[in-house]
């Protein structure tokens, strides 16, 4: 198997950049200029990594590459073989040399106001010689079948522009995850973490938030609607059909995540624990309804199983889950009366909070 070409530095290089931007690009040809261009209007020291994860189909690798022509002090290309999504991600992680690191798919774009309010203040942190872990900005579902928005803001979760720390953290609303839209990592906090994706396993993004979590000391949130997610082609990982055709590899996220709820010795913070056993029942319950949609004894089978992996891993596990998120425990009702039931509630939510 051939090794990835890039024109990138070695990661052990000291940073040069003040924030990478991380492009993941699988025959995308019919929409990543619009992304690329969104981020190339942030005035600022930054880098842009697109990842060619071995496309096909169409002119993806070429496109990548005159992007580079172009702008070649800020755009570098990685070609590979496809390793699928977390792949990607881990090579643009691999090669980049920001101080920061943003992954923004392909389909997806940044406002350009935003952002350059985000590249002023990461020039700020850098500059200070105190960059903190963890930048959260608002991001927004850019629905096209209705074309309709919705933005996610964590106003009352978090502390607005200000430096602060997990004690500081507030009760969080029907939505506010720290989701991979949301989220600017300092690159050696992903660094330090140890965080790997699965290759060929699509919904990593939430292990790529999760699980360096704990490694995170100082965080500032920045209420701007900076990632604009595109949302609704049928094609679409987010697709339901979609999700529940991919149920083993959905299923494989959320057993590394089972196995990563616990706090490392020394980390300690009860509000950082309670976010972290929240946000895994949030996985769990879409999991174990994904198993119920699937329709066949394969399904139940594999929902068994998760929560059978769930007690060998924590005993009080499942309980502290339902604690946190009454969805988890209508997500587990016995019985085939019990099943319909977790379905309408799950379809309930659907519609109250328009996740997918």
């Amino acid at each position: 198997m051939p090794e990835p070409t890039a024109s990138a530095a070695t990661p052990e290089k000291a940073a040069t950049k003040d924030i990478t931007f991380c492009v993941p690009c699988y025959n995308s040809s019919d929409y990543m200029d619009h992304c690329i261009d969104s981020i190339l209007r942030g005035k600022g020291n930054i880098e842009i990594i697109i990842v060619n994860d071995g496309s096909t189909k169409d002119d993806t690798a070429a496109k990548a590459d005159a992007w580079a022509e172009r702008h070649p002090d800020i755009i570098k290309v990685i070609h590979q073989e496809n390793k699928g999504h977390g792949g990607a991600v881990m090579a643009g992680l691999r090669a980049a040399s920001g101080v920061y690191f943003k992954v923004v798919d392909s389909d997806d774009w940044l406002d350009p106001v935003a952002l350059n309010l985000l590249l002023s203040k990461v020039r700020r942190f850098i500059t200070s010689g105190s960059p903190v872990d963890l930048i959260v900005a608002n991001y927004v579902y850019e629905h096209t079948n209705s074309g309709t928005q919705k933005v996610i803001r964590y106003r009352g979760f978090l502390p607005q522009n200000r430096v602060f720390t997990w004690n500081e953290i507030g009760p969080f609303g029907p939505g506010q995850n720290l989701l991979m839209h949301a989220t600017v990592y300092r690159t050696q906090v992903l660094r330090d973490s140890g965080v790997e994706l699965p290759e060929h396993t699509f919904y990593v993004d939430n292990i790529f938030v999760y699980v360096p979590l704990p490694h995170v000391q100082t965080l500032y949130y920045l209420p701007v609607n900076l990632y604009r997610y595109f949302i609704g082609r049928e094609d679409q990982s987010v697709n339901e059909n979609v999700q529940i055709s991919r149920l083993d590899q959905q299923m494989r996220i959320t057993r590394v995540m089972v196995e990563a709820h616990k706090l490392p010795d020394g980390v300690g913070n009860w509000k950082l624990a309670h976010y972290m056993a929240s946000f895994l029942g949030l996985i769990v319950t879409a999991s174990s309804i994904f198993c119920l949609l699937e329709g066949t004894e394969k399904g139940l089978r594999m929902r068994r199983e998760m929560w059978e992996h769930i007690d060998s891993v924590d005993r009080d596990l499942k309980t502290t889950l339902g604690l946190r998120q009454w969805l988890v425990l209508g997500s587990n009702l016995p019985g085939p009366l019990g099943r319909r039931t977790s379905v309408s509630l799950y379809r309930l939510a659907q519609r109250l909070y328009r996740f997918s």
